[in-house]
Order: C-alpha cells, then structure tokens, then sequence
C-alpha cells in the first residue's frame, strides 16, 4: 500500500447522479465508480483513504473533459463557519478582531459543486462573496488538543462563503438567515488529502469578480490556525466525518468596499486556494 500517495477526489456528473472520481497526476479526471459506489462520509475515514491511496489510479477509465464537478463528497451532517478569522477583514468590516473564533453555521442544504450558478435569494440587494479554506475531518473529535487536530483532517477544499448581509447584518441579528440560503456553499472542485497540503497556514488564496480582483491573501494571515479551530469547535461539538469546517475570509469582500459593491445577476465570480483548485459561479 502507497501511502505516500496524495488524492484529489471529486464527484462528477449531472445533479443526483453524481459518480465518485478521482485526478491523476496529469489533471485527468479517473472514474471511481467500479472501486466504490460514491464519495461518502465513510470514504474519508482514515482506513478507507489508505485503501483509496492503494488504487492504481492510471488503470481507472478516464473520464471526458467538460463534465460537470459537483460537491466532492455527499452525507456532510455539519457546515461550520468561523467569522472575522482574518485581522484586516474584521477592520475593513468595522468589528473588532475576535478573542475567540466566532462560530456560526450554514445550512447543509445550500452545498453545491464548484462552478455551479449562484442564486440571488427573495429581495436580495446585498450578496457578497468570500473565499475561504475548508477543512474536512476525517474521524470524530471531542474536546481534542490543538497539538493532535492534524490527525483528525481528512483534506481540504475551496468554498465561497457566499453571503447576504442585509439578511445577515441588518434583520434579526442572526448571521445563519444570510448565510444558507440556496447555492450559497460551493465546494471543491475536488478535496484534497491533508498529506498533499505540508502547511494550511501557507497558501495564498484570491477572489475575483468580472475579472476585477478583491481578494488576494494568504492563510498564514489567520487570528486562529486551522488547528485551534478545530479543537476550539471540538469542545462545543462532536466534529464527525465528513463534517465541514470553514475558516474565515481574508479582506477584500464587497462589504468592505468603499462605496460596497455587491453581486448582480450576471456577474461572474472565480476564486481558487494554492494547490486546491479553482471555482466559477454564474450570478443568477
């Protein structure tokens, strides 16, 4: 068994019919479906990815350029967020830096594939963007110490944080109402095992809407490391695989623009994290 073998797994196909995948060396995307029935919670378990790391994924069938990518694994029971996580983002949003992570959740049900179109919600006249490094747990943590959260990583993934802040910011005082609604979860384009990112606190991340950029930074900028994070969340909550943990956005979202600039239907939103891929959103 190579388990020295780095993965980038997917899920590929049409909305519902998703099949499991996988990226070779080359960036070609191999069909999984013949090894296992789909990328589920139970895939990312540390045996079942040693299992995965022992494929020989050059033998697999190739799959067809252009398919669609959707959430890289199913059956995620929680969508952790963590706000103000970056000093200048908590200024520019005229909050002060936290002393401890600020939790909140979005719903599972606005998860969706990459480059899927974003949906402006009821009325919406403040959607904003927010790229951000997601980290996947690989087996359950209760009360762990920040010193042991690597082990409990099963990989790591791009998410935009999409986000309406009148909903959030200026109705019941609830972030959770501007943060779930429909489409506002892209995920992926792949997950990518925690053996092939050496350290989560190194990676440059950017966001780019029409092609103007506002986001450009890197997660060596964090209050709280991934590590902290995890362990901090870990005390309020049991983590289980699969569960979904996103670490904050750096500056450079459209409520920190001056005057703000928020989505339209048209706009075009790409994104991408060092090493994790790349996203495109159409504004609907």
């Amino acid at each position: 068994m190579d388990k020295g073998k780095k993965l980038k797994l997917l899920r590929y196909g049409p909305k519902g019919a998703e099949r499991p995948g996988v990226l070779d060396a080359k960036g070609m995307i191999r069909d999984l479906s013949g090894v296992i029935s789909d990328l589920t919670v139970q895939q990312l378990v540390p045996q079942a990815m040693d299992t995965l790391r022992s494929i020989d994924i050059d033998a697999l069938p190739e799959v067809p350029d252009g398919v669609r990518l959707g959430v890289p694994y199913t059956g995620m029971r929680k969508f952790i967020c963590i706000g103000l996580n970056y000093r200048d983002h908590a200024e520019e949003s005229g909050q002060p830096v936290p002393k401890e992570p600020i939790i909140f959740t979005k719903w599972t049900s606005c998860v969706q594939g990459a480059n899927d179109p974003i949906e402006l919600p009821l009325n919406s006249k403040k959607t904003d963007w927010e790229v951000e490094l997601g980290v996947v747990i690989g087996k359950k943590a209760k009360c762990i110490e920040p010193q042991d959260a690597a082990q409990y990583i099963a990989g790591y993934c791009v998410v935009n944080d999409i986000s309406e802040r009148e909903y959030q910011l200026e109705k019941s005082g609830q972030w959770d109402i501007g943060k779930g609604c429909d489409t506002f979860g892209p995920i992926g384009p792949w997950l990518v095992s925690s053996d092939e990112i050496p350290d989560a606190q190194a990676l440059s991340l950017w966001l780019e809407v029409n092609g103007k950029q506002f986001q450009n930074s890197n997660t060596e900028q964090m209050v709280f490391d991934v590590n902290h994070l995890i362990s901090y969340v870990s005390r309020f909550t049991t983590l289980e695989p699969g569960d979904l943990i996103s670490t904050g956005t750096p500056p450079g979202v459209g409520l920190g623009q001056k005057p703000p600039v928020y989505l339209n239907r048209g706009d075009i939103i790409t994104l991408g994290i060092q090493g994790l891929g790349q996203q495109r959103q159409e504004v609907n």
